[in-house]
């Protein structure tokens, strides 16, 4: 599902799982960008931030590469942090509910204050912030993917059943004039993560996010991978810097996927993409380059996930904003793209929208469902087959 569970870590705190990650422009005010993660799976009325984590979103400038053809972006050092953290649990004055307080730190240190579940948000400095409770906006068939993995077919139905129907989670939502807070020279185009790291002056990552179902998907185990059977990699895959992987574990990664993808690619009977002598797949180091590219002076679209990445895969400029949008149905974008390279019909898991569109008005997620459903547990390609 997207981000969520993904890994022990995050099953045992989901107060600090993060579960989708989105970034695009504005809808309706040019220059502006929209950040907005959710955590907390299958929340339920009452849940809270933690008060031990911090919730942070990274964003730096990105320019097409033209100096390593191994890469499709060249992403600079500079960086700009929106950094969430939220107080214990308070009682409202206004109604004796408890409740939450927050702050977010702006990259150039200036703090907007927040109330959770306040739909005003918080305003300061050219931002807008709100965190809260909302339905969340992600949907997929998520039995029928496991399934797919499992008997090793496509098995997804014309109609498929949204296992997100009705769920909430908590989200954080920023938006902000980018020329006005990072300054022109910042340029329009984006890389962006989120992550969630313990509070205090010495931050550990505790989870962390760029594209979805990179771990739940992509890094899943489906038997392919003969380097490694034993060591689930998404827990150690949380612990990395969005923008710089560590040596330790980059061949264990780099192996997971070139067996995954392979195995995908097949997954229709034919073979659309073509592997070097080594076993490497022409997507690992992309996917590996795991965040979200987003330009803020291309046209919004809802359906722009990985549009950049596929114009610069097939040599043309991008035409959308890219990024990720709130409706946008990733989950079909990303098995077309790892079966059959864009070169066939759109392999779809039967699932179009989520439980209520999301807006075009911050905070964008629609309120959350008051009586969500009881949670269930995930399937597992194990129990599938």
């Amino acid at each position: 599902m997207s981000d969520h569970l993904s890994g022990t870590r995050a099953e045992v705190d989901p107060a600090i799982d993060l579960a989708d990650l989105y970034a695009f422009p504005s809808p309706s005010r040019k220059g502006r960008l929209v950040l907005v993660m959710d955590v907390f799976p299958n929340a339920r009325p009452g849940a809270l931030f933690s008060d031990a984590a911090s919730y942070r979103f990274r964003v730096r400038p990105a320019a097409i590469a033209t100096d390593h053809p191994d890469a499709l972006f060249e992403v600079g050092t500079d960086e700009y942090a929106f950094t969430c953290t939220f107080s214990g649990p308070v009682e409202s004055d206004a109604d004796g509910e408890v409740t939450q307080w927050g702050t977010c730190v702006l990259p150039g240190g200036e703090a907007v204050a927040f109330q959770v579940n306040d739909e005003r948000g918080g305003e300061g400095h050219g931002v807008r912030v709100y965190a809260g409770l909302r339905l969340d906006p992600f949907f997929m068939d998520v039995g029928k993917e496991v399934q797919t993995r499992a008997q090793r077919r496509l098995a997804f139905l014309p109609r498929g059943t949204n296992s997100l129907e009705g769920v909430d989670v908590l989200t954080v939502a920023v938006e902000f004039d980018v020329a006005g807070l990072l300054g022109p020279a910042s340029g329009t185009v984006f890389a962006v993560a989120a992550e969630t790291v313990t509070a205090g002056p010495y931050p550990v990552r505790l989870e962390r996010l760029g594209r979805p179902e990179v771990k739940n998907v992509l890094m899943s185990e489906n038997g392919v991978d003969t380097a490694n059977k034993i060591v689930d990699l998404r827990d150690l895959y949380n612990e990395e810097d969005p923008f710089r992987l560590g040596p330790h574990y980059l061949g264990a990664y780099r192996s997971r996927l070139n067996a995954n993808l392979t195995f995908f690619d097949g997954l229709d009977g034919k073979l659309d993409w073509q592997t070097d002598q080594d076993g490497t797949h022409p997507l690992t180091d992309l996917l590996l380059a795991d965040f979200l590219v987003v330009d803020v002076a291309k046209p919004y679209a809802e359906d722009s996930y990985f549009e950049i990445e596929h114009s610069l895969l097939e040599g043309r400029a991008h035409a959308t904003c890219g990024g990720r949008t709130l409706n946008d149905d990733v989950i079909d974008t990303l098995y077309t793209l790892i079966v059959n390279a864009f070169h066939g019909p759109r392999i779809s898991d039967g699932v179009d929208r989520a439980t209520s569109p999301a807006s075009r008005e911050f905070p964008y997620l629609a309120p959350p469902n008051p009586d969500p459903p009881v949670p269930v547990s995930v399937p597992t390609p194990a129990a599938s087959r």
